[in-house]
């Protein structure tokens, strides 16, 4: 039955229709129409990026870095599948992962979502009376390891001119984080009870006195109370100088156990100076974001516009989180991310399953929606940086698809002219394969979503010569069994026969490469590898199969005697 030229035609013409309804555009989950073959990074513009493991210590190696490395892997595939990318290519490469993503229009957001550690924990703010306790310690152990006289050279002043206490006090707007009941979601408010500030002590000092300071105590006086006890405020500019101080291992040894310092991302504006908070926060979490069951949808407070980023936590959170905050009602709460503080609030009430991250006033609703992508995603498991970023713009993708389409015509039009010019009405039957082939070609490539890559242009012009190549094996052998004498039809029978192990060996040794080139290859390399693996395949089948059943075609309705055209 599959012999006949009926059913042969009936199979081509099956194939034909399925690749054709599979170039067919399709509309994506959005609603937009896309075009049913996916275009790579190269042929569209977009982001590539490549990132590592920041590991400067390299205390991680072996089964453990291979470990990390596909847990990274799968956080960054879940996060960029969340951010709406169509077709993302994400891999691993070596100790490194490749991030493609095509068509993208806001490449610094995708970076953020993707190096983002996105760690997050619930901590609960102290008094701060343990850190002060070792203040003075602190001061003597930077002068030891700084030296006096370099610390007489900073710009760090010993006292505000200003009282922040009154600045910061009923005025200062802080995030929060409260319960969600089934009814209704209830924002709560910290106490903004101000402290007094190191600078009422002195409205005038004397000459020289805040030099000595400065020298003698030099964490102390860049250290200004915040609106709560807990909370410090360091001068913008001098807060690299204070977090070094605060790295030196002389100091680091002086931080009480049961406390760790972190800092705040709110800048606070006062007396025309710009403050960074720094917190002492309890060294053991309330809760961690691994218990987060979902984040999200990010949604704005009716009353006061503020972004809201919604979260449930696990089961096993909800308990660990209720059991956490019914002993600290009253205590301010930190939510602490990537090991800064995004916002903090006043525990009012016991917090169980739902609650809710309420973002300051001014706040991008993108970062809200960016923050619940990340926590619904995932933290990584270590941190990453990017060791590579390349951006294509998309007028160079319009150039690259411009430039491979005159190629892809100039090489079809110049294999048609050659093949007729040459086989006259053999050669017909052969563009008209080759027409066959080509729907195949690009149907295949759509039906199993592959993306479509300059390097892979270049592997279908090459599967193109592939087809023709076959299809001249085949008429050589036909022109030399019409030599011999043998009758059209028995001469085309023997060429096909004959030129088959030929034709195999070819296009089997090449299918091998391209297998070899997608098994090991990276980025454009795979992308060449399988367009021309797919075009192998299309193309023998339409040198022995489809060629073949135009010749019956042509022979069963020729004169007996008539000589064949070739």
């Amino acid at each position: 039955m599959f012999g006949s030229v009926r059913w042969r035609l009936i199979w081509i013409a099956i194939l034909v229709a399925l690749c054709g309804w599979a170039l067919v555009p399709k509309e994506n989950a959005r609603g937009e129409t896309v075009p049913a073959l996916k275009r790579g990074l190269d042929l569209q513009g977009g982001m590539h990026l490549t990132v590592e493991i920041d590991d400067p210590d390299s205390t991680l190696a072996g089964p453990e870095l291979d470990d990390a490395l596909e847990r990274t892997l799968t956080t960054v595939r879940n996060r960029i599948d969340q951010f709406g990318v169509e077709e993302p290519n994400i891999q691993r490469v070596g100790d490194r992962i490749s991030v493609e993503l095509a068509g993208l229009d806001d490449p610094d957001r995708a970076e953020a979502l993707v190096t983002t550690t996105a760690f997050m924990e619930f901590k609960i703010i102290t008094d701060g009376s343990s850190f002060i306790d070792v203040l003075d310690r602190m001061d003597r152990a930077i002068v030891a390891e700084v030296g006096a006289e370099n610390l007489g050279s900073t710009t760090l002043e010993a006292e505000p001119e200003t009282d922040l206490g009154d600045l910061l006090g009923a005025g200062a707007e802080v995030d929060s984080v409260t319960a969600v009941p089934d009814s209704a979601a209830t924002n709560g408010e910290p106490d903004g009870a101000a402290t007094d500030t190191a600078g009422d002590a002195a409205s005038d000092p004397a000459p020289g006195a805040a030099s000595d300071v400065q020298a003698l105590r030099p964490l102390t006086a860049s250290l200004f109370p915040g609106n709560t006890p807990g909370e410090y405020l360091v001068q913008r500019e001098n807060q690299e100088t204070v977090a070094g101080w605060l790295e030196l291992d002389s100091v680091q040894e002086l931080i009480p156990r049961d406390v760790t310092l972190h800092w705040g991302v709110e800048e606070m504006g006062a007396g025309g100076n710009t403050y960074l908070p720094l917190y002492v926060l309890e060294a053991d979490p309330l809760i961690t974001g691994d218990l987060l069951e979902d984040a999200g949808p990010a949604t704005r407070d009716p009353t006061f516009n503020q972004p809201i980023v919604p979260f449930q936590t696990t089961r096993r959170g909800a308990r660990v989180f209720e059991r956490g905050t019914s002993r600290n009602v009253g205590n301010n709460m930190a939510i602490v991310l990537d090991e800064r503080v995004q916002s903090y609030a006043v525990i009012q009430q016991i917090l169980s399953r739902r609650a809710q991250i309420t973002l300051t006033p001014g706040t991008p609703f993108q970062e809200a929606q960016d923050l619940a992508l990340v926590l619904r995603a995932g933290a990584l498991p270590q941190p990453i940086r990017v060791v590579e970023r390349r951006s294509v713009g998309a007028s160079l993708g319009e150039d690259s698809v411009r430039q491979g389409t005159i190629a892809f015509v100039i090489g079809i039009g110049a294999v048609i002219v050659l093949m007729i010019g040459y086989y006259r009405l053999a050669g017909v039957l052969a563009v008209g394969a080759l027409a066959v082939y080509v729907v195949l070609m690009l149907g295949g490539l759509a039906g199993l979503q592959a993306t479509l890559t300059l390097p892979g242009i270049a592997g279908l012009i090459l599967s193109i010569g592939m087809a023709v190549d076959a299809n001249v094996l085949i008429f050589e052998r036909i022109r030399e069994e019409l030599s011999g004498g043998k009758t059209p039809r028995t001469a085309v029978e023997s060429g096909f026969d004959n030129a088959l192990s030929a034709i195999v060996d070819a296009n089997l040794t090449t299918l091998i490469t391209g297998v070899i080139l997608f098994q090991f290859g990276t980025g454009a390399v795979r992308g060449f590898a399988v367009t021309l693996c797919i075009g192998i395949l299309a193309s023998f089948f339409s040198a022995i199969y489809v060629t073949r059943t135009f010749f019956m075609v042509y022979l069963n309705r020729r004169g007996a005697n008539e000589s064949v055209s070739i």
